[in-house]
């Protein structure tokens, strides 16, 4: 089941998944959490948190209308594979047309560019290093 989440809850798997669970809860609370209008998504196997997603209203230099700015996705180790990430961005992307936002994009992790590319995104940018965690790519799909 997907559905609206605290920051809160998704925490543990932010640094489980995404920072190997190298550092404190607090340490993987990104700045975007604290804009207006962000949102979390969990998605919950019977009552495990399995898959997550956060969103944040933020436009992408060059494209016009409402962007959106997906972080933070990960998945738990047990449960990859099994289409829970898929799920999750699908139900995000039919919100955000409900929401009127014209698109969303990520910094996608090298790793994870051809799950990205199946659900329809495109590569923007040349690939560049974030520090510490590895190579990554702009990557964009159009919503409305």
């Amino acid at each position: 089941m997907i559905k609206f989440i605290s920051l809160y809850d998704l925490l543990p798997i932010r640094n489980e998944v995404l920072r190997a669970g190298q550092l404190t809860l607090e340490e993987c609370i990104f700045p975007s959490d604290n804009l207006p209008g962000i949102f979390h998504l969990g998605y919950y196997v019977e009552e495990e948190l399995a898959c997550i997603g956060s969103f944040h209203p933020q436009s992408y230099d060059g494209f016009e209308g409402t962007g959106y700015q997906l972080r933070g996705m990960a998945t738990i180790e047990k449960y990859r594979g099994r289409g829970l990430g898929n799920q999750l961005l699908n139900f995000a992307i039919v919100y955000l047309r409900g929401q009127k936002a014209n698109y969303l994009w990520c910094n996608a992790r090298k790793t994870a560019l051809q799950f990205y590319l199946n659900m329809g995104f495109e590569i923007i940018s040349a690939e560049f290093e974030v520090p510490g965690i590895g190579p990554h790519y702009v990557m964009y799909v159009k919503i409305r």
